[in-house]
């Protein structure tokens, strides 16, 4: 186990011999977020015209079918954008060797896993009741 902490430590080998690796690890987990939030406010903003536009165009049983149609479209586009998170977060935890940071992806896997399990639920149940 000593190896482990003097890894820990001096930074490992990536980070005494491969730095420049290491930093282009950075930068790719980094557009990775960046292209996750962009996925979450493409998402919003498609989401909140879709339901603008069934609220002022729409009446009745279509301006709700419209509305759970968006919210559809809306949840697919967070999963997504989870899923890559995830990504980014396994890049930033295998280049470091902390124990702190493996519990905290940990951690962060299970609670998106378990926000993406009851979002798919939900959407099933959406998309079931509009007859997809």
């Amino acid at each position: 186990m000593g190896g482990l902490l003097e890894l820990e430590q001096d930074g490992g080998v990536l980070h005494g011999r491969f730095h420049w690796l290491v930093e282009a690890l950075e930068w790719a987990a980094a557009g990775i977020d960046i292209a996750a939030i962009l996925l979450i406010l493409i998402g919003a903003a498609r989401f909140v015209l879709g339901v603008g536009a069934a609220e002022l165009f729409q009446r009745g049983a279509e301006r709700v079918i419209k509305t759970n149609r968006e919210r559809v479209e809306l949840g697919r586009y967070i999963l997504a954008s989870l899923e890559l998170f995830i990504v980014s977060d396994i890049i930033h935890t295998a280049l470091s060797l902390a124990f702190a940071d493996l519990m905290f992806l940990g951690l962060l896997v299970v609670i998106r896993s378990i926000i993406s399990f009851f979002l798919d639920r939900e959407l099933e149940l959406v998309k079931k009741d509009l007859g997809d």
